[in-house]
């Protein structure tokens, strides 16, 4: 297949995931700073991947929480958060395999739910009734993502051939605030904004690319992803002095949202 769909996209890189893409704890520390007046829990990790933010979030919330539900439709991907909370000794957990749009969970059985990078293969909508309808009564839902804007401004978005064009996905903040205020019940609490000082040689960022970390890499042939490669790495290397240690700002958004 030239151009990989997103579940081939991810079911191929599932053993891999977790070294290839950050994992910022700053977002964990918000969701841990709103939850801290709730003595018990039951949540839900929507878009999981490979668990990457679960064990974070065990690490800061498992004493409190009643139920862990660890959701994606990836096979792959539920098989690498099983083991990596497993191997971290981690209980109390549920592995679910399900889209966001069909959650097979009860009503008003959350106190919380998570998706971190995710929102953007989602159906929103669907997805946003499905929170309120499994969410309990000031049940929060946070959305940890990041819009069009702000990946323009990322390593990728500006030296990377076609990126911005090829990631057609995201939101801008006034799209999610549209959706979240018509769906019933729902209502955006707080936005909360995260800029990151990040660092990396050339050859890392190369590396990661042609792993295609991002899904985004997905939508480039094989022979187009090749050549961009050879113009990013001309790009990188005609804007940064020192290759060994490229450095640029990521950014990010996190939506509080909660349920009345």
């Amino acid at each position: 297949m030239a151009i990989y769909s997103v579940y081939d996209h991810f079911s191929e890189i599932a053993p891999v995931y977790r070294d290839l893409r950050t994992t910022d704890l700053q977002p964990v520390r918000h969701i841990v700073k709103h939850l801290r007046g709730v003595s018990r829990i039951s949540v839900a990790d929507v878009g999981c991947g490979a668990g990457r933010y679960d064990l974070m979030l065990f690490q800061h919330l498992g004493r409190k929480t009643d139920h862990f539900y660890c959701v994606d439709t990836t096979q792959g991907m539920l098989e690498q958060v099983r083991d990596y909370l497993t191997r971290h000794c981690i209980r109390g957990f549920e592995i679910v395999r399900s889209a966001a749009r069909n959650l097979p969970l009860r009503a008003e059985h959350l106190n919380c739910m998570f998706t971190f990078n995710a929102v953007h293969h989602f159906d929103v909508s669907r997805f946003l009734n499905e929170a309120s309808r499994v969410l309990v009564r000031k049940g929060y839902l946070f959305i940890y993502t990041r819009f069009r804007s702000q990946n323009r401004q990322s390593i990728w978005g500006r030296y990377f051939p076609h990126f911005c064009e090829k990631e057609t996905r995201l939101f801008e903040s006034d799209e999610l605030e549209q959706m979240i205020s018509t769906t019933p019940r729902l209502r955006m609490e707080d936005v909360k904004f995260f800029r990151y000082q990040r660092a990396s040689s050339l050859g890392k960022l190369l590396e990661l690319a042609r792993h295609r970390h991002y899904s985004t890499f997905s939508q480039y042939s094989k022979s187009e992803l090749s050549a961009c490669l050879v113009r990013f790495e001309k790009n990188i290397r005609d804007s940064f002095e020192d290759l060994d240690n490229v450095r640029w700002t990521d950014q990010n958004v996190m939506l509080t949202i909660r349920k009345d």
